[in-house]
């Protein structure tokens, strides 16, 4: 058996190892008034998706969420559908996939230093 093969047999699994092909970036804008996210993670929750990624942030007046969903195209347009009900919500934009290894990243994904960076002294510190 290939690499290729082992590669799709991955990529077809049910068992959420391997590739997702079904990973979609949803950014939502809306008015952080009481409630407003939860309605919206309540739209992802009720359809027992799991959220794998979450980033809520302030956006100039409004806020943001960014949620990164395994969903099926069918799903897509029911949960744009459901945010788009939400009196709060201003603008929701989709995107299928994520970025691959190598390519840019959002300030908050990017590299960390090695914990041996500091030698250690702090800990030890602690310690004393």
């Amino acid at each position: 058996m290939g690499i290729g093969e082992i590669r799709n047999l991955l990529a077809k699994n049910d068992f959420g190892i391997g590739e997702r092909e079904n990973m979609h970036v949803f950014h939502i804008h809306y008015r952080n008034t009481q409630g407003t996210l939860m309605r919206i993670l309540n739209a992802a929750s009720r359809r027992a998706l799991d959220l794998p990624s979450v980033l809520a942030e302030p956006a100039e007046r409004e806020h943001r969420v960014t949620l990164v969903l395994e969903v099926t195209p069918k799903q897509v347009g029911q949960l744009s559908r459901d945010w788009y009900a939400i009196a709060d919500v201003l603008e929701v934009h989709s995107s299928a996939g994520l970025h691959e290894s190598g390519g840019s990243r959002p300030e908050w994904a990017g590299t960390h230093p090695p914990a041996s960076e500091n030698n250690g002294k702090s800990a030890r510190a602690a310690l004393a």
